[in-house]
């Protein structure tokens, strides 16, 4: 199939992970072009503040150098803007008249700021804040002027003034409005932030409508239209920033204040998309890295033809990156009529809490000093969770570090959402690399490297580490003593240098032994007939085909297990167990857990005549195999239909019998959500319900029983078949030899597995799959 042609319009950090992201769902569909208006490779324009107030460099914050667009193919244009779209002929126009043509073009144009239209802004010294250049243009400033005026105390207005600061400027801020960040904080916060910003050296003009830039060539200073004068040599304009729809609008794409799209960031026009500041959703845009992040993932999804949930807008939140000062906010802190609120404001620790409550859900907070509790309210927020009347207090009260947000969060879920860093691989680094500050989880993991707003969570996360009440340990990641490789590495290399047996595996790779042991040759042996089932020669039971396998006890006998599907045995085939069974003095039978009739104490020599007296398919399992298939089969727990549960243990059973599996594999199938066959508690599980089959995976019922996670609702039998089989075979493929499906689940991430199973093209891979390894095992074993 020919590879499709992708144009980005926009270097930014919204297309730029929006590229990122179609190269990690499918690198193959896509030859893709960018233009970058900028003399850059994409950078994190977040972290100008932090480049401005000294706290890194311009280098710290680049997200992806020159090599990286060379390793991924694609064609960069720095420092070239486009002019013109062509809707009809599907081509860009670019200022140095290159023309492009595309397939499908995504819009990333940003935002541009706003400058007031006041007389004399246009002489030297006026600035805005918005690029490296006017990083540069502020730090050069510096070092011949010595006052500075930036107008606007927003957060970006705030940040601007508190490098200029660092950089030795005396700095006034001008604020249109009585008090600053009055767009994220309220009046408390508010007034405490001023205060803050106040005993660092800032100085505040507030309710001040700014009237005229004075000074000859050069800015000296501002008029207000109160008659009043600030005086200063560097004007910095940080009054917000507006979208870049210009282009779009030439093109005649349908545009408000932002360019217009749907749930799947499609613009009006067909094969043309929109992402980041430049984008209008549902009447909002959005000037936050975490939405765009959100945006470039669903629309990466959705041109790579992936199943995707749709865009449905994003809960702002806000924190500030100013040395010294933590505040945060979300939601919607507004009071109305139906509006309640708790509060807690120390004016001796200088901390204030507050959270806005509509009904029994939280709305929006403000937190001042301390921002410990911003996840934990973040998460409520967004997830509207249901709080009563009487837990409401304890949100803003102290909390033990073992129940705190960081403690509790599982691990599959993420801390770092713009980066997409799990809390697993955070704990993972922390313990292999021995970090201990915020700083070195962002070096080493990319967590809060974007918009900071999981800072306080890594914080919180490495103060449970460092406590008593943690105490897992850094796992060994070597396969065994034999090797120095990990088990990826070893597989990776049987794969690589096409290596079919033990030895061989043992001689190429540089096993320290000459034959291995006992952790490593049964691991190696289940790699091989994994990845060539041809070569799968294991005897785990003696087994010769169907109807001629037994198990070896240790008394020196063998036990055999006629197979009954579903756990049910007709009169005929009972009467041969029976006859079968006293004709070789066998006068006990032994029905155990697993629904099955176990025949035992049968000497060797007996074997062979055994099984041509009984005749019967047998059930075969060694230790690690798919397991019997439980199901509900009897009226004692309730008088439900037990029909499909029955038929759907025989039908995952007969494509699942005879699979090798990373670990003993079980299965369980309840007729009802009486969930008589411990469906919760298996390594994956169905419960019939009003709506179809619940599918639960990742349980465990030994000595530490665990409660399997909700993978899905399926709606018809078939589809809970295929969504078991396919997460069967995508643990035979991708768990570690030994590896449970919970420790595997909470590995690779619930979240990951939903995102292969959803996928139409990828579970019918799985299925397909696993019935061609099921087909070559029966032919292998019958011509044993």
């Amino acid at each position: 199939m020919r590879r499709q042609k992708l144009v980005l319009i926009g270097n930014g950090m919204a297309g730029g992970r929006c590229i990122e992201n179609i190269i990690q769902e499918d690198d193959s569909l896509y030859d893709i072009t960018i233009f970058g208006k900028e003399p850059h490779v994409n950078y994190s324009r977040i972290m100008l503040s932090a480049v401005l107030q000294g706290d890194t460099s311009l280098d710290d914050i680049t997200i992806n150098d020159w090599s990286w667009y060379k390793d991924n193919n694609i064609e960069l244009y720095t420092g070239e803007t486009i002019t013109e779209i062509d809707k009809q002929k599907k081509l860009v126009r670019s200022d140095k008249d290159r023309i492009v043509y595309y397939d499908k073009l995504i819009l990333a144009t940003g935002s541009e700021p706003v400058i007031l239209p006041l007389p004399g802004v246009t002489k030297e010294g006026v600035i805005s804040f918005r690029t490296i250049q006017d990083c540069n243009d502020m730090i050069d400033a510096s070092k011949s002027h010595t006052k500075a005026i930036v107008i606007g105390a927003g957060l970006l207005g705030l940040e601007a003034a508190r490098g200029l600061l660092n950089l030795g400027m005396e700095v006034d801020v001008v604020h249109l409005s009585d008090r600053i960040m009055n767009k994220q904080l309220d009046g408390t916060a508010s007034r405490m932030l001023q205060k803050d910003l106040e005993n660092q050296g800032m100085n505040f003009l507030l309710d001040k409508a700014s009237e005229e830039i004075i000074g000859d060539t050069r800015a000296e200073g501002i008029r207000f239209s109160d008659g009043t004068v600030a005086k200063g040599d560097l004007i910095v304009m940080a009054v917000g920033v507006k979208p870049n729809i210009a282009l779009a609008k030439h093109a005649g794409i349908d545009t408000n204040r932002g360019i217009l799209v749907n749930n799947y960031l499609e613009t009006t026009e067909k094969d043309i998309y929109a992402v980041g500041e430049c984008a209008e959703h549902k009447n909002t845009v959005y000037g936050l890295v975490k939405p765009l992040y959100e945006q470039g993932a669903i629309l990466a999804k959705h041109l790579c033809q992936k199943s995707t949930k749709d865009y449905q807008g994003s809960v702002l939140s806000t924190h500030l990156k100013i040395a010294g000062v933590d505040v945060f906010s979300v939601g919607d802190f507004t009071t109305t009529e139906t509006t309640k609120t708790i509060q807690i404001h120390d004016e001796i620790a200088s901390t204030y809490k507050k959270i806005f409550f509509k009904e029994n859900k939280a709305v929006g907070a403000v937190l001042f000093g301390n921002t410990k509790d911003a996840a934990r309210l973040l998460d409520l927020i967004i997830k509207k969770k249901f709080i009563p009347n009487d837990q409401k207090a304890n949100l803003l009260q102290s909390y033990d570090l073992s129940t705190s947000y960081a403690a509790v969060l599982p691990k599959e879920e993420y801390v770092c959402t713009c980066n997409n860093v799990p809390k697993g691989v955070i704990v993972d680094n922390v313990l292999k690399h021995k970090l201990q500050t915020v700083q070195e989880v962002k070096a080493c993991t990319k967590a809060s490297s974007s918009c900071g707003g999981c800072k306080p969570v890594v914080s919180e996360l490495l103060a449970y580490m460092q406590s008593d009440h943690f105490q897992e340990k850094i796992m060994d990641n070597s396969f065994c003593a034999c090797t120095k490789l990990s088990e990826e590495e070893v597989v990776t290399n049987i794969q690589r240098y096409k290596l079919t047996s033990v030895p061989e595996i043992i001689d190429q790779l540089g096993w320290t032994t000459q034959k291995g042991c006992k952790h490593c040759v049964p691991a190696l042996q289940y790699y091989v007939g994994m990845i060539y089932p041809e070569y799968d020669q294991q005897q785990r039971s003696l087994y010769l085909n169907e109807k001629m396998n037994a198990i070896a006890c240790e008394n020196g006998t063998y036990s055999v297990v006629p197979q009954l599907y579903g756990g049910i045995i007709d009169t005929e085939q009972l009467q041969k167990i029976v006859n079968t069974a006293n004709k070789y003095g066998i006068s006990q039978l032994s029905i155990s857990s697993d629904q099955r009739i176990h025949i035992r104490n049968i000497d060797k020599e007996d074997l062979s005549s055994f099984w041509q007296d009984l005749n019967m398919r047998l059930h075969s399992v060694a230790a690690n195999m798919v397991q019997h298939v439980k199901t509900t089969n009897n009226d004692q727990i309730c008088s439900c239909d037990k029909h499909h549960a029955i038929q759907l243990a025989e039908g995952l059973e007969k494509r699942t019998e005879f699979l090798n599996v990373p670990y003993r594999f079980r299965i369980g199938v309840s007729a009802c959500m009486h969930n008589g066959a411990g469906s919760t508690t298996k390594d994956i599980g169905a419960i019939k319900i009003d709506r179809g089959w619940e599918i639960y995976v990742g349980g465990s019922s030994g000595r530490n029983a665990r409660s399997g996670q909700l993978l899905t609702v399926a709606k018809t039998e078939e589809d809970a078949i295929k969504i078991m089989i396919g997460f069967i075979q995508y643990y035979r493929d991708s768990a570690n030899f030994q590896e449970r499906t919970w420790q595997w689940i909470s590995r690779v991430s619930i979240v990951h597995i939903r995102e292969v199973l959803f996928n139409e093209d990828l579970l019918n891979y799985l299925v397909d799959r696993l019935k061609t390894d099921l087909t070559q095992r029966k032919h292998l074993i019958v011509n044993r």
